[in-house]
């Protein structure tokens, strides 16, 4: 009896072992089964031979692909040109002492707006007074001298008509008075000389603008001969900006110039968002840059809000010319391919059609269209990546598009 049970017992622990496996296999197998679009619901004979077509499978007509769109539409449209500029001042000038002397007063502070003839600091002036009083001392002796000189010429001359001297005494008195003229006029110009010296120990502004940092404090002992300026003052208002251009649009440009054409020039800061001040074009190098072949542009600013800082980089747009009345469209709205530029246009259907067109200048957001487009033809911005051409297509409402931003903030509110 105990071996006949055995054989039993050992069927009995296969079928246990076995039968889990089986019922997992099947499982996996009827909810593949189940997953299966085909089992979900039958095929439909009589559904849309288009979207069967688009689909690859009979029976589904997927939904349209939502979309915005933008009307084409007239418009101004500039050709510019653009380039990386530097700030450049009119005038910068190093404040130097033109006498040597003790640095007695600063007139100025840091960073503050000067103007021409301000007097910014003095020099000791006492040692160019004492030379002036010299100067005018040895000018009252000499022409004493010369007054002097000048009557006994005058008594020579009547003696001589007595008969009473020589000519050669009349002569060498005369040639005295002219030694004591050419010593006086000497001694005026030491005079002249001591005021300039008076004049110099006083720096005024020779421009007006914004005064830098003080490199000299009071009390230093300045020279003529020192590299060290005592400030620098840099032309503020008004100011210019230099930039290059490519040597391609120099023609175009020089003929704008002859006739007489102030070309504008705006100044925006290194992202291009914020427009600073707005100029024109005051001239252009006389030469060609080989090594990057671009010319130096050089643009005037009025800048009284003073927005533009020297040497500050910032990107220079030149309006070279403004076509009016272009079709224009969104930048979103044009594609590029290797076979060349297209839109998709919305027909009245319903569907997204693909449409050649010619791009001319682009402008911020929006690019001119010189051919393919006609005002009022309708041009998907947004949502293009998924369609082909005839593909069907549903148009968003602004409202859609601020409900989903505001459901997007609201999630992101709530995490």
């Amino acid at each position: 009896m105990a071996n006949s049970r055995k054989p039993v017992r050992t069927w009995y622990k296969l079928i246990f072992a076995v039968l889990p496996c089986s019922l997992f296999i099947a499982a996996i197998a009827f909810g593949a089964e189940q997953g299966r679009p085909d089992a979900l619901k039958p095929p439909d004979k009589s559904g849309d031979k288009t979207a069967i077509k688009q689909s690859g499978k009979p029976g589904f007509a997927p939904a349209a692909f939502p979309v915005e769109v933008a009307k084409a539409r007239t418009g101004d449209m500039g050709s510019y040109l653009n380039g990386l500029g530097t700030v450049v001042p009119l005038n910068t000038v190093s404040v130097k002492s033109r006498v040597d002397g003790e640095l007695m007063r600063v007139m100025f502070e840091e960073g503050q707006a000067v103007k021409k003839g301000d007097v910014i600091a003095i020099i000791d002036p006492r040692p160019f007074e004492i030379q002036l009083a010299q100067a005018e001392g040895q000018l009252a002796k000499d022409m004493a001298l010369l007054d002097n000189a000048r009557l006994d010429a005058d008594r020579y001359r009547t003696l001589l008509q007595q008969d009473s001297i020589s000519k050669q005494q009349l002569d060498t008195q005369q040639s005295l008075v002219k030694q004591y003229e050419a010593a006086v006029k000497a001694d005026r110009a030491q005079v002249e000389n001591a005021k300039l010296q008076i004049v110099y120990s006083r720096l005024t502004a020779p421009v007006s603008g914004r005064i830098g940092l003080r490199q000299i404090d009071p009390g230093n002992i300045v020279h003529a001969a020192d590299s060290t300026a005592i400030a620098v003052i840099t032309q503020i208002k008004p100011i210019s900006v230099v930039f290059p251009i490519a040597e391609d649009h120099l023609p175009g440009v020089l003929e704008k110039l002859k006739k007489g054409v102030h070309l504008q020039v705006e100044a925006y800061d290194r992202q291009r968002s914020v427009k600073l001040a707005t100029g024109r074009l005051l001239t252009i190098d006389n030469q060609i840059d080989p090594n990057t072949g671009t010319v130096r542009f050089k643009a005037i600013f009025n800048n009284e809000d003073e927005k533009l800082f020297p040497n500050q980089f910032v990107n220079a747009v030149m309006l070279l010319e403004l076509r009016s009345g272009v079709v224009i469209v969104p930048s979103s709205a044009v594609q590029q391919t290797q076979k060349g530029t297209f839109v998709y246009v919305l027909t009245e259907d319903g569907k997204a059609a693909v449409r050649p067109v010619k791009a001319g200048q682009v402008q911020k957001d929006t690019t001119s269209i010189e051919s393919g487009l006609s005002v009022g033809d309708q041009v998907i911005t947004a949502g293009a990546e998924r369609l082909v051409d005839g593909a069907k297509v549903q148009v968003k409402s602004p409202s859609d598009n601020s409900t989903r931003a505001k459901a997007a903030s609201d999630n992101a509110t709530a995490r």
